[in-house]
């Protein structure tokens, strides 16, 4: 499954970098996020809680950077365990762009689920990934600075 998306942040480049290499501003803004530490400079472990369809479910992960090209973007890997309903991997090319409203931020994140969580059918899991991701960025262009538009997806 793949989604792709933008949006504006009113702040500079250097400060969206900042946020998203920060665990609390991460924190805030990964929707159902339990926990998340820092394991190094290019590595995170994260608790999350999330409903998908009839299934709560609490993912245990890691996740890991690489191609970082400060401030400009990165690659994001990861992949979590929810137990019995199965599990997700994936990664995300990230890229900030520097427009005079302040950074745009785009997305394309490829991934995959097992287990029972793709018993529920790529439809719905499409559904609850683009309602995340769109929570996410809203959430992150609150927190890092006054969002100048709305979260967009692409199909």
């Amino acid at each position: 499954m793949q989604i792709k998306g933008e949006t504006i942040i009113a702040a500079s480049p250097e400060t969206v970098w900042r946020a998203l290499n920060d665990p609390d501003v991460l924190r805030q803004c990964i929707p159902g996020c339990e926990s998340l530490e820092k394991v190094s400079d290019t590595e995170f472990k994260a608790t999350v809680s999330t409903k998908i369809g009839p299934m709560q479910t609490r993912f245990n992960g890691a996740v890991t950077l690489t191609d970082l090209n400060p401030p400009h973007g990165y690659t994001i890997s990861g992949s979590g365990s929810g137990g019995v309903a199965g599990s997700a991997k994936g990664g995300a090319k990230v890229r900030l762009e520097p427009i005079p409203e302040g950074t745009k931020l785009h997305w394309d994140v490829d991934a995959q689920v097992s287990g029972k969580l793709a018993q529920l059918g790529s439809r719905l899991i499409e559904g609850v990934a683009k309602m995340l991701s769109g929570q996410f960025f809203e959430k992150f262009a609150t927190v890092v600075g006054t969002p100048a538009t709305g979260a967009g997806e692409s199909p």
